[in-house]
């Protein structure tokens, strides 16, 4: 039964990657290309989950779930414009600064709108309880949300390897002063990649809505590890914050199992051993900023 209940969590630790994957992999790719620190990810994955609880209870879950991340997108244009754009040819800690006091604002806006009491979110009926496979119970709900990151992550691999959109991100991550020699502006990529970035964290706070506490600190607890996870997979690496992801949630899921004090902690050990032995991370690549 222990070996039964390792392997449990060993899975929900993958749908526990899965999920983190949602928030680092767009905070990397707005590092990655503009050079930005967004401190304000945080409150765009606490948007996600407070739009979906208010829209579900007019249209249900699984809709909601879907429209939020695009409103939060779509803010996330008006966010790039009017905010990150100021800050691509400055000292990065410019834009850390005002992304923290965004954060801030963003969280207080949030108690005045919804409050500061935590607001309930339920399960469908139809994606609600467990999925008994012989001697091992998984929860039909993570799994479903499993199977929504492994859609949305093959959707964000194709745009990056297989479009020209991908191309010019790629080009522009890697040699910005190419890019820029052939004429190319990267702002306007910069918008549809900052619009994708938050978009992806709102679909992952829509996604724990239902199984986590929705309330205004939310985004800034979430954070640290979302930033954890792009530390340790290597900044410019698509599947290194992929792969980064996963092992810190199956990292997290296994250390609970033996010592469940230190779950919370892992994540931060785990980067702490990468980083001395690798410290661009597990598959990080030389950045250059753009101009």
């Amino acid at each position: 039964m222990q070996i039964v209940f390792l392997l449990e969590q060993v899975v929900n630790g993958l749908v526990l990657g899965g999920y983190y994957l949602l928030l680092a992999l767009g905070l990397s790719l707005i590092f990655s290309v503009g050079g930005v620190v967004n401190l304000a990810h945080g409150a765009f994955y606490a948007l996600g989950a407070y739009v979906t609880v208010t829209i579900a209870k007019y249209v249900g879950f699984a809709p909601a779930a879907a429209i939020s991340p695009v409103l939060v997108g779509l803010l996330g244009i008006v966010f790039e414009r009017l905010i990150l754009r100021r800050f691509y040819r400055e000292d990065p800690i410019l834009s850390l600064l005002v992304t923290f006091g965004l954060a801030m604002v963003a969280e207080q806006a949030i108690r005045m709108i919804w409050g500061a009491a935590p607001l309930p979110m339920s399960l469908p009926n139809a994606i609600r309880g467990p999925v008994i496979l012989g001697d091992f119970y998984f929860s039909k709900y993570r799994l479903t949300m499993l199977a929504v990151v492994i859609v949305v992550l093959a959707g964000i691999w194709f745009l990056l390897n297989r479009t020209s959109f991908g191309r010019v991100v790629r080009a522009g991550i890697q040699q910005p002063d190419m890019v820029a020699a052939l004429g190319i502006r990267l702002q306007p990529y910069m918008t549809t990649v900052v619009m994708l970035g938050v978009g992806l964290a709102a679909l992952g706070g829509a996604l724990f809505a239902p199984i986590t506490i929705v309330h205004p600190a939310m985004g800034a607890e979430i954070l640290p590890v979302a930033f954890v996870i792009v530390v340790i997979g290597g900044l410019g690496s698509f599947w290194g914050v992929v792969l980064a992801a996963l092992l810190v949630g199956v990292v997290r899921g296994v250390t609970i199992h033996f010592y469940p004090p230190a779950g919370p902690a892992s994540a931060y050990i785990l980067m702490f051993l990468v980083l001395m032995f690798r410290p661009r991370g597990l598959l990080g690549e030389r950045i250059e900023k753009f101009e």
